[in-house]
């Protein structure tokens, strides 16, 4: 925990100007409480390496890479497309292909202006279209309540609460959580930390870390590195992306 630390009172000591980010449902695990607005585009795509399992013999894994959709219908609901290219390889066994595809909604039902705090629900539909060793074999559904929190000027906080299910009605499903907190370097850097995990079937506790930052390189386009590690469970990787906000005159 002692990287945690260093990496958190770094962020408090360098906070200045208030940022102005595109908000963006990567790189943290927490989704935004945030729509992307009516007739606009959102494209958040990235590649990731991570590795599971002992040290000796861990599960590796790459996604070349993830991209999300995410389009405003009205000013409150978007519609969401997610796919991602991955490869998987357990000591000298591997697999490629294309995992299955989410499709979904993002729902603001709370956002005034006199208030600091927004609240949203998303819910994806994972659809068994995927690769045969890589998809999960039947239908899902990945469900998070979404929570955000203006403490200031250069600060936010940002969790989420979950369940989702695949299977059949013998399994429970997971419950998930996270807790994002971002502060605002500059007008253009973004830092974040955050503890995230699941209750997997209902039985099993998992608990992770991740921390990263944004870089908005014009009013339209956004890159992020982050990185995460297991607490609970042996499990680490690194992440890089960007998003890029099309806009549209519709407002």
């Amino acid at each position: 925990m002692n990287k945690i630390s260093i990496l958190f009172f770094l962020a408090i000591f360098f906070v200045g100007k208030a940022q102005a980010q595109i908000v963006t449902d990567r790189p943290d695990q927490t989704e935004s409480s945030s729509t992307v607005g009516k007739g606009n585009l959102q494209i958040e795509s990235g590649f990731l390496i991570g590795y599971t399992g002992e040290s000796i013999k861990p599960t590796r894994q790459i996604l070349l890479p993830t991209t999300l959709f995410r389009y405003g219908i009205t000013k409150g609901i978007e519609l969401r497309l997610l796919n991602q290219i991955e490869s998987v390889k357990f000591g000298d066994e591997s697999t490629q292909g294309i995992s299955d595809i989410e499709v979904g909604t993002k729902i603001q039902f709370f956002k005034k202006e006199e208030s600091n705090t927004e609240v949203a629900f998303l819910s994806h539909l994972s659809l068994p279209s995927g690769t045969k060793a890589l998809s999960a074999g039947e239908y899902g559904t990945i469900n998070k309540l979404s929570i955000s929190h203006g403490l200031g000027e250069n600060l936010g906080l940002g969790y989420n609460i979950g369940y989702n299910y695949f299977g059949n009605i013998n399994k429970k499903g997971d419950l998930t959580y996270s807790l994002a907190l971002g502060i605002g370097v500059s007008e253009k850097v973004g830092i974040y930390i955050e503890p995230y995990g699941e209750v997997s079937e209902m039985e099993n506790f998992v608990a992770n870390f991740d921390a990263g930052f944004t870089y908005l390189m014009n009013d339209n386009l956004q890159f992020d590195f982050s990185f995460g590690t297991g607490i609970t469970d042996r499990m680490n990787y690194v992440s890089i992306g960007a998003s890029w906000l099309i806009l549209s005159n519709k407002g």
